[in-house]
Parts: C-alpha cells; sequence; structure tokens
C-alpha cells in the first residue's frame, strides 16, 4: 500500500481526546479540555431552535448570512471602533479553527515563513506544514509569558509572510499589552507581513486587563486578519461558529479557502448567534465577572494544596506548577496520574510545545460549573490529605510508576 499524507499520518491522538477518555473512563472531573458544562443564553438558543422550525434549512450565502455579518460588523465597531463592510470583510466559518485554517490557506504559498508565539495551540503547526509554510517558533516564560523584543525580532526576516497570535492566549491566560502589540506592529511593517489573529477570547479578560485588537493600530487595518468565536462567547462550542473580519483584498481570498473546506455553515445557528451579538454590555460583562470567579475559586484552592499557580489575564484556563508537590514525574504522567488516583484531570502544558517543553506544568480549566469546581477541589484535597502521611515526600513513592504512564 503507498503511504498515507507524510504529516498528518503519524501525528498522535490529540491530548484533547487521550484526557476526556480517561476522564470519563475514571470517573474523574475533566477540567482539561475547555469546554463549558452547562448551555449559554437561553433566548440564543430558542432563537436557533426557531429558525430550525422556520425554514432556515437550506444553504445560506458562502460567506453567512446578511443578518450575520452585519452583526460582527457591528461589534467591531461597538467593542473597538474598527469600522467594517460586511459585505466584503466578514467571512462566516464553521468554527474558528476552520476560520484559521482558511486564513493560513488563503494567505501563504510554500516556503512561507510564519511566526508563532510558544506555548500555541495545538491545531497551528499542523496546518502551517500541510500549506508547505515553515513555522519560525518564539518562546514565553514562565510565570510572566513576557514576549522578548530580541526573540521576536530574531524570528522575522526577509520570508516572513505572516505571524498568527493568540490574545487572549490559551492556554497561558495572557492577554497581549499595549506596549507588546506594538512592537509585532513595527515588526510587520517593517518585513511587510500579515497577521492572523485568534481572539476567540475577547471578551474573557479579567482583572482590569484590555483586550486590544492588533487590527485596531496604525497601519495594520489591511494587514490582519481578525477571528473571533460564538462558541467561546455564548458558551456553544459545540455550535462550532466562527467569524473571520478582514480587508476585503484577504476576505475575498479566505472565503475561497472557506468554500473548499466547508463552504457555509448551519443558518439557524447564524441566526442566533447574530441575535447574540447584539446583547446588551452587561451580558459580556457578566461573562467574564462569572468565569473571573470560578478562576478565583480554583486558583485559590490549588493554592492552598501546594500547586504554584500561575496568573490568568483571560481566556478559560490557568496554568500551574506541581514540582512543589514533590511529583518528579513528568507533566504527562501527572495527569494521568490525578485523573486516576484523584478524579480530577488536568492537560499537560507540554501538548503546548513542539520541542524541549516545561515538564512540571499542567493546565486546568475553570469554564465549569462553580459546583463542579467545588467539588474537583474536595477530590483534590481528600486525595492529598491521604498522600500526605506517606513516606518520603507526599508523592515520591509514585513517581517511579508514573514516569513509564
Amino acid at each position: 500500500m503507498k503511504p498515507l499524507n507524510a504529516l498528518l499520518a503519524p501525528l498522535p491522538t490529540t491530548i484533547f481526546t487521550v484526557m476526556s477518555a480517561l476522564a470519563a473512563e475514571k470517573g474523574a472531573i475533566n477540567l482539561g479540555q475547555g469546554f463549558p458544562d452547562t448551555d449559554g443564553p437561553a433566548d440564543i438558543i430558542a432563537a436557533a431552535a426557531e429558525a430550525l422550525t422556520s425554514g432556515s434549512n437550506q444553504y445560506p450565502p458562502l460567506t453567512g448570512l446578511a443578518e450575520l455579518r452585519e452583526a460582527v460588523a457591528a461589534a467591531n465597531r461597538r467593542f473597538y471602533g474598527i469600522e467594517v463592510d460586511p459585505a466584503r470583510e466578514v467571512v462566516v466559518t464553521s468554527g474558528a479553527t476552520e476560520a484559521i485554517t482558511a486564513s493560513l490557506i488563503a494567505l501563504l504559498d510554500p516556503g512561507d515563513e510564519v511566526v508563532l508565539i510558544e506555548p500555541l495551540y495545538d491545531t497551528y503547526l499542523p496546518v502551517v506544514r500541510l500549506v508547505g509554510a515553515i513555522p519560525r517558533l518564539v518562546r514565553l516564560e514562565p510565570p510572566d509569558w513576557r514576549l522578548e523584543r530580541s526573540a521576536l525580532e530574531a524570528a522575522f526576516g526577509p520570508r516572513t509572510k505572516l505571524i498568527l497570535l493568540n490574545s487572549p492566549m490559551n492556554p497561558t491566560g495572557k492577554v497581549f499589552s499595549r506596549d507588546e502589540l506594538a512592537l509585532i506592529a513595527a515588526l510587520m511593517q517593517r518585513h511587510d507581513a500579515y497577521a492572523v489573529c485568534d481572539e476567540v477570547y475577547e471578551h474573557i479578560v479579567f482583572d482590569g486587563a484590555c483586550h486590544i485588537p492588533l487590527m485596531s493600530l496604525p497601519g495594520l487595518r489591511e494587514r490582519t486578519v481578525r477571528i473571533g468565536s460564538a462558541g467561546k462567547t455564548f458558551s456553544l462550542t459545540g455550535w462550532k461558529v466562527g467569524y473571520v473580519t478582514a480587508p476585503a483584498p484577504l476576505a475575498s481570498v479566505i472565503a475561497k479557502a472557506h468554500q473548499n473546506l466547508t463552504f457555509t455553515t448551519p443558518p439557524n445557528l447564524q441566526k442566533a448567534v447574530a441575535m447574540g451579538l447584539a446583547k446588551e454590555d452587561a451580558y459580556f460583562a457578566g461573562l467574564a465577572e462569572s468565569l473571573a470567579r470560578r478562576r478565583d475559586r480554583l486558583a485559590a484552592g490549588l493554592a492552598a494544596l501546594g500547586f504554584e499557580v500561575l496568573p490568568s489575564q483571560g481566556t478559560y484556563f490557568l496554568v500551574a506548577d506541581f514540582a512543589p508537590l514533590g511529583f518528579t514525574g513528568d507533566d504527562v504522567a501527572f495527569s494521568r496520574y490525578l485523573t486516576e488516583a484523584a478524579g480530577v484531570s488536568p492537560i499537560p502544558l507540554s501538548a503546548f510545545y513542539e520541542n524541549d517543553p516545561p515538564r512540571h506544568f499542567v493546565r486546568f480549566a475553570f469554564c465549569k460549573d462553580e459546583a463542579r469546581i467545588a467539588e474537583a477541589l474536595v477530590r483534590l484535597a481528600r486525595h492529598f490529605s491521604k498522600a500526605k502521611g506517606r513516606e518520603g515526600a507526599p508523592l515520591a513513592r509514585l513517581t517511579d510508576g508514573a514516569r513509564s504512564a
């Protein structure tokens, strides 16, 4: 038999699928995969159901229903002062991951270089390589995840076609500052590069942090693709409705890529999302406030158990260092161990790196019901209280077996 695709065939099953399956098998609370365990606003769901039974079931336009494209344009203006032509500069996609893929296909040719910031969402590298482009990685270091000027400058060069930027950032919870964005903007202009901006957590920022779209900076309107997600904004991740905002010349080619990937997105869901984007400011503020409370509760509980909890300015996630607990296996072993022994499942942070990742961090998702977060902390506390009395360091006896897990 002739070989299959040389890039995709050897890829392992994603760690998110592996850990979610293990959590289900062991009856663990899944704080690994980033999806809420309760549905989003009832009125949006009702609007989708009503549209489904009122004739909205045939192919919608390739670039999306006019009412959703108009709602996306209105949201750009309302939240960021960005003026957008809904007819020519918005493309509705089947989720943000498809939006990212379509944008990269549209903008990249084989041999182009792409600047990516690590740790990174696990879809980015495979898609960049599938189109024949070359990744140039810039690593942020814990605990503050600061973007170093020298490292970023070194990643840009004459073959740089674009930078793929995720802010607010999964998995770190970092929100890029105006100064960091200005540095990126200057390098883009110096090297005649584009940006594809994954901004799916745009409305989920905490502690006075401010999400600033790169597109809103001077001189970047015509160089930037901005991607949003109804799944994250309305806690409806299974709907897979994303939207691209881009200057018309870029949007027209992104639409061609979208045409050859999924062509379109369910029209009833589009109608409901259009309604959601017009919700009052209190909804968007309340979303962030609710998630901040859950973050704080989880962070405080983990810290009380001995984890070193890193700051999270946004997203669904926080990162914790488990080295202070005395566990000397790696993060994959620790994630399996917590799932099997304590009944709580995180994600190993090494899944978000290409090479030589740190091995003593895990990511927890706090986009869960507050009662579920409380129960997870009870399980962890119960487990670690039992482990404390054991001979040597609390988890030392389990380390040798965990290394090969």
